[in-house]
């Protein structure tokens, strides 16, 4: 499920969408915030442009929406349901990861736009 050859894994660790053979991003953490969404150019192995068009990645704010709505259920599941915290203190942990977790979900969302447009093709291993 999590392997090389999948959307997910392509996804979840930012790589190439064609080729999962290195990261698209300049810098792999995302909490450094002045290049959290710097990418790189193209892809060094398979010459894959990830910038396909000017403005190509404004799709992926409708994407953050709904990741961001994700994290808010998560954090309202784990703070109210199980935790047994009020609605102010579970109010607080929502918006607290949303701000903790807002690079994370910048990239998750990129991550999922531009795998809805290109797919991994394995004939790129053989090069």
């Amino acid at each position: 499920m999590f392997k090389k050859g999948t959307k997910l894994y392509s996804i979840l660790t930012g790589s190439c969408p064609k080729c999962h053979q290195e990261s698209m991003y300049t810098n792999k953490n995302a909490y450094i915030i002045s290049e959290t969404l710097k990418l790189n150019e193209r892809c060094s192995h398979c010459n894959t442009k990830y910038q396909i068009e000017p403005s190509f990645f404004y799709g992926a704010m409708y994407v953050s929406y709904a990741v961001g709505i994700a994290f808010a259920v998560a954090a309202f599941v784990i703070s109210f349901l199980i935790l047994k915290a009020n609605l102010k203190i579970t109010f607080i942990s929502i918006v607290g990861t949303l701000v903790v977790f807002m690079p994370v979900i910048m990239r998750l969302s990129r991550n999922i736009w531009i795998n809805f447009f290109m797919s991994y093709d394995k004939t790129l291993l053989k090069k």
